[in-house]
Protein backbone atom coordinates (compact mmCIF):
# COMPACT_ATOMS: atom_id res chain seq x y z
CA UNK A 1 0.00 0.00 0.00
CA UNK A 2 1.15 3.36 -0.91
CA UNK A 3 1.79 5.54 1.61
CA UNK A 4 0.42 9.57 0.60
CA UNK A 5 1.42 12.65 2.78
CA UNK A 6 -1.33 15.48 3.43
CA UNK A 7 1.57 18.62 4.05
CA UNK A 8 -0.12 21.54 5.84
CA UNK A 9 2.06 24.69 6.74
CA UNK A 10 -0.33 26.96 9.01
CA UNK A 11 0.69 30.38 11.05
CA UNK A 12 -2.00 31.04 13.45
CA UNK A 13 -4.40 30.68 10.28
CA UNK A 14 -8.49 29.67 12.08
CA UNK A 15 -9.52 28.14 8.81
CA UNK A 16 -7.49 24.94 10.02
CA UNK A 17 -9.63 23.93 12.18
CA UNK A 18 -12.23 23.65 9.37
CA UNK A 19 -9.82 21.81 7.18
CA UNK A 20 -8.81 19.66 9.98
CA UNK A 21 -12.01 18.71 11.40
CA UNK A 22 -12.89 17.63 7.54
CA UNK A 23 -10.17 15.47 7.11
CA UNK A 24 -10.96 13.58 10.38
CA UNK A 25 -14.56 12.98 8.95
CA UNK A 26 -13.13 11.90 5.52
CA UNK A 27 -10.04 9.84 6.28
CA UNK A 28 -10.10 9.35 10.17
CA UNK A 29 -7.44 6.88 11.08
CA UNK A 30 -6.99 5.23 7.55
CA UNK A 31 -3.35 4.21 7.75
CA UNK A 32 -2.66 4.99 4.13
CA UNK A 33 -2.85 8.59 4.96
CA UNK A 34 -0.35 10.60 6.82
CA UNK A 35 -1.85 14.24 7.85
CA UNK A 36 1.27 16.21 9.12
CA UNK A 37 1.14 19.90 10.37
CA UNK A 38 3.78 21.87 10.28
CA UNK A 39 3.38 24.98 13.04
CA UNK A 40 5.16 28.35 11.51
CA UNK A 41 5.96 29.77 14.97
CA UNK A 42 1.90 29.95 16.08
CA UNK A 43 0.63 31.31 19.37
CA UNK A 44 0.89 28.60 22.12
CA UNK A 45 -2.67 28.09 22.71
CA UNK A 46 -3.10 27.68 18.85
CA UNK A 47 -0.70 24.84 18.66
CA UNK A 48 -2.32 23.63 22.12
CA UNK A 49 -5.40 23.37 19.91
CA UNK A 50 -3.74 22.15 16.97
CA UNK A 51 -2.46 19.11 19.27
CA UNK A 52 -6.03 17.65 20.15
CA UNK A 53 -6.30 16.26 16.77
CA UNK A 54 -4.53 13.00 17.58
CA UNK A 55 -4.31 11.65 14.01
CA UNK A 56 -2.35 14.76 12.72
CA UNK A 57 1.44 14.23 13.56
CA UNK A 58 2.15 18.29 14.42
CA UNK A 59 5.78 19.79 14.20
CA UNK A 60 6.11 23.16 16.23
CA UNK A 61 8.94 25.20 14.37
CA UNK A 62 10.58 28.55 16.72
CA UNK A 63 10.22 31.02 14.15
CA UNK A 64 8.38 31.39 10.37
CA UNK A 65 10.77 31.15 7.73
CA UNK A 66 7.66 30.91 4.82
CA UNK A 67 5.38 28.50 3.04
CA UNK A 68 8.27 27.30 1.05
CA UNK A 69 10.47 26.63 3.91
CA UNK A 70 7.47 24.36 6.30
CA UNK A 71 6.48 21.78 2.81
CA UNK A 72 10.39 21.21 2.38
CA UNK A 73 11.14 20.44 6.25
CA UNK A 74 7.94 17.84 5.98
CA UNK A 75 8.28 16.07 2.27
CA UNK A 76 11.88 15.84 2.33
CA UNK A 77 12.37 13.70 5.95
CA UNK A 78 8.74 11.88 4.38
CA UNK A 79 8.85 8.22 2.92
CA UNK A 80 5.75 8.77 1.36
CA UNK A 81 4.85 7.79 -2.57
CA UNK A 82 3.21 11.03 -3.03
CA UNK A 83 2.63 14.43 -1.04
CA UNK A 84 -0.53 16.57 -1.06
CA UNK A 85 0.89 20.36 -0.86
CA UNK A 86 -1.87 21.95 0.93
CA UNK A 87 -2.96 25.50 2.16
CA UNK A 88 -4.32 25.27 5.92
CA UNK A 89 -7.85 26.52 4.26
CA UNK A 90 -8.59 23.62 1.94
CA UNK A 91 -11.65 21.61 2.54
CA UNK A 92 -11.35 18.10 0.06
CA UNK A 93 -13.22 14.54 -0.04
CA UNK A 94 -11.20 11.11 0.45
CA UNK A 95 -13.19 10.64 -3.29
CA UNK A 96 -11.00 13.39 -4.62
CA UNK A 97 -7.34 12.55 -2.68
CA UNK A 98 -8.02 8.99 -3.91
CA UNK A 99 -8.80 10.23 -7.73
CA UNK A 100 -6.39 12.12 -7.92
CA UNK A 101 -3.85 9.49 -6.55
CA UNK A 102 -5.33 7.68 -9.47
CA UNK A 103 -3.94 9.92 -12.29
CA UNK A 104 -0.63 10.71 -10.79
CA UNK A 105 0.19 7.41 -11.86
CA UNK A 106 -0.61 7.76 -15.68
CA UNK A 107 2.24 8.07 -17.73
CA UNK A 108 5.08 10.97 -17.45
CA UNK A 109 2.77 12.80 -14.76
CA UNK A 110 4.38 14.14 -11.80
CA UNK A 111 1.61 16.49 -10.29
CA UNK A 112 -1.89 16.95 -10.07
CA UNK A 113 -4.08 20.09 -9.42
CA UNK A 114 -7.65 19.66 -8.90
CA UNK A 115 -10.76 22.56 -9.75
CA UNK A 116 -10.87 24.82 -7.03
CA UNK A 117 -13.86 26.49 -5.91
CA UNK A 118 -15.30 29.06 -3.76
CA UNK A 119 -17.91 28.06 -0.81
CA UNK A 120 -20.35 29.60 -3.10
CA UNK A 121 -19.51 27.18 -6.29
CA UNK A 122 -17.98 29.61 -8.42
CA UNK A 123 -13.90 28.89 -9.77
CA UNK A 124 -11.24 30.12 -8.68
CA UNK A 125 -9.02 30.43 -11.98
CA UNK A 126 -5.66 29.64 -10.78
CA UNK A 127 -4.00 27.77 -13.45
CA UNK A 128 -1.31 29.87 -15.33
CA UNK A 129 0.03 28.98 -18.79
CA UNK A 130 2.01 32.37 -18.39
CA UNK A 131 2.90 35.00 -16.17
CA UNK A 132 3.45 38.61 -16.73
CA UNK A 133 4.08 42.05 -14.57
CA UNK A 134 0.76 43.85 -16.37
CA UNK A 135 -1.07 40.44 -16.10
CA UNK A 136 -0.36 40.69 -12.08
CA UNK A 137 -1.32 43.82 -12.20
CA UNK A 138 -3.97 44.05 -13.86
CA UNK A 139 -6.15 42.07 -11.40
CA UNK A 140 -4.95 44.32 -8.70
CA UNK A 141 -6.64 47.64 -10.33
CA UNK A 142 -9.59 48.35 -8.54
CA UNK A 143 -12.01 49.67 -11.92
CA UNK A 144 -14.10 47.15 -13.29
CA UNK A 145 -14.04 48.96 -16.74
CA UNK A 146 -10.19 48.43 -16.94
CA UNK A 147 -11.03 44.92 -16.35
CA UNK A 148 -13.66 45.00 -18.95
CA UNK A 149 -11.31 46.03 -21.58
CA UNK A 150 -9.08 43.66 -21.41
CA UNK A 151 -11.53 40.54 -20.07
CA UNK A 152 -10.10 38.48 -23.03
CA UNK A 153 -6.85 39.17 -21.80
CA UNK A 154 -7.82 38.45 -18.18
CA UNK A 155 -9.69 35.16 -19.39
CA UNK A 156 -6.26 33.51 -21.48
CA UNK A 157 -4.31 34.52 -18.13
CA UNK A 158 -6.51 33.06 -15.78
CA UNK A 159 -6.92 29.70 -18.00
CA UNK A 160 -11.16 29.98 -17.96
CA UNK A 161 -11.50 28.11 -21.48
CA UNK A 162 -10.06 24.98 -19.80
CA UNK A 163 -12.45 22.12 -20.38
CA UNK A 164 -14.69 21.01 -17.72
CA UNK A 165 -15.00 17.53 -19.69
CA UNK A 166 -11.64 15.90 -19.74
CA UNK A 167 -8.25 16.26 -18.00
CA UNK A 168 -6.13 18.51 -19.57
CA UNK A 169 -1.89 19.27 -19.59
CA UNK A 170 -0.98 22.34 -17.83
CA UNK A 171 1.94 24.44 -17.01
CA UNK A 172 1.50 25.81 -13.42
CA UNK A 173 -1.37 24.82 -11.17
CA UNK A 174 -1.96 26.50 -7.63
CA UNK A 175 -0.12 25.36 -4.65
CA UNK A 176 -3.33 25.83 -2.48
CA UNK A 177 -3.23 21.93 -3.10
CA UNK A 178 -1.66 19.96 -5.70
CA UNK A 179 -0.33 16.12 -5.32
CA UNK A 180 3.17 15.55 -6.15
CA UNK A 181 5.21 12.59 -6.46
CA UNK A 182 8.00 13.05 -3.76
CA UNK A 183 10.80 11.64 -5.47
CA UNK A 184 10.43 14.32 -8.16
CA UNK A 185 9.86 16.90 -5.44
CA UNK A 186 13.08 15.87 -3.71
CA UNK A 187 15.02 15.87 -7.18
CA UNK A 188 14.13 18.96 -7.99
CA UNK A 189 15.28 19.82 -4.15
CA UNK A 190 11.59 21.27 -3.27
CA UNK A 191 10.32 24.54 -2.86
CA UNK A 192 12.85 27.55 -3.18
CA UNK A 193 12.96 28.88 -0.16
CA UNK A 194 13.84 32.30 -1.16
CA UNK A 195 9.85 33.06 -1.76
CA UNK A 196 9.27 33.00 1.87
CA UNK A 197 5.53 33.18 -0.04
CA UNK A 198 3.33 33.75 -3.42
CA UNK A 199 5.50 32.87 -6.74
CA UNK A 200 6.64 29.79 -5.21
CA UNK A 201 4.21 27.56 -6.59
CA UNK A 202 4.53 29.21 -10.14
CA UNK A 203 8.60 28.66 -9.65
CA UNK A 204 8.02 24.86 -8.08
CA UNK A 205 5.73 24.22 -11.20
CA UNK A 206 8.34 25.73 -13.79
CA UNK A 207 10.99 23.25 -12.65
CA UNK A 208 8.72 20.27 -12.56
CA UNK A 209 8.58 20.97 -16.58
CA UNK A 210 12.16 21.19 -16.86
CA UNK A 211 12.18 17.55 -15.85
CA UNK A 212 9.86 16.46 -18.79
CA UNK A 213 7.31 15.22 -16.09
CA UNK A 214 3.63 16.76 -16.69
CA UNK A 215 1.03 18.41 -14.97
CA UNK A 216 -2.44 16.98 -14.69
CA UNK A 217 -5.30 19.76 -14.20
CA UNK A 218 -8.32 17.36 -13.33
CA UNK A 219 -11.06 19.28 -13.52
CA UNK A 220 -13.12 15.79 -12.09
CA UNK A 221 -11.40 16.69 -8.77
CA UNK A 222 -12.78 20.10 -6.98
CA UNK A 223 -11.57 21.46 -3.58
CA UNK A 224 -13.01 24.51 -1.59
CA UNK A 225 -10.50 27.12 -1.15
CA UNK A 226 -11.49 29.42 1.70
CA UNK A 227 -9.44 31.97 -0.37
CA UNK A 228 -8.74 35.15 2.20
CA UNK A 229 -7.04 36.91 -0.48
CA UNK A 230 -4.54 38.81 1.42
CA UNK A 231 -2.46 40.82 -0.45
CA UNK A 232 -5.24 42.59 -1.85
CA UNK A 233 -6.14 43.49 1.39
CA UNK A 234 -3.07 43.77 3.61
CA UNK A 235 -0.38 46.29 2.95
CA UNK A 236 2.08 44.15 4.92
CA UNK A 237 1.67 41.02 2.66
CA UNK A 238 1.31 43.39 -0.02
CA UNK A 239 4.69 44.41 0.05
CA UNK A 240 5.76 40.18 0.28
CA UNK A 241 4.09 39.68 -2.73
CA UNK A 242 5.77 42.42 -4.60
CA UNK A 243 9.29 41.67 -3.48
CA UNK A 244 8.57 37.86 -4.19
CA UNK A 245 7.40 38.90 -7.56
CA UNK A 246 10.53 40.47 -8.36
CA UNK A 247 12.19 37.54 -7.56
CA UNK A 248 10.72 35.52 -9.84
CA UNK A 249 11.03 37.80 -12.42
CA UNK A 250 14.75 38.36 -11.98
CA UNK A 251 14.86 34.45 -11.66
CA UNK A 252 12.86 33.38 -14.89
CA UNK A 253 13.20 36.62 -17.24
CA UNK A 254 11.16 39.99 -16.88
CA UNK A 255 7.92 39.75 -18.57
CA UNK A 256 6.25 42.57 -18.96
CA UNK A 257 3.35 42.42 -21.07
Amino acid sequence: MEKILISIITHNSEDIFRTLDVLKHEIGQDPQFQVVVYDNASEAAYCDRLAQYSFVELIRASENKGFGHGHNQVIFNHTADYAFICNPDILVTRETLVHMHQLIKRENIVAVSPKVLNEDGSTQHLVRQRLTVFDYFLRFIPFKWVKKLFDQRLATYECRNLPDDQCSIIKMGSGCFMLVSTAVYKQIDGFDERFFMYFEDNDFCLRLNQTGGQILYSPFDQVIHLYGKGAHRNRKLFMIFMQSMAKFFNKWGWKWF
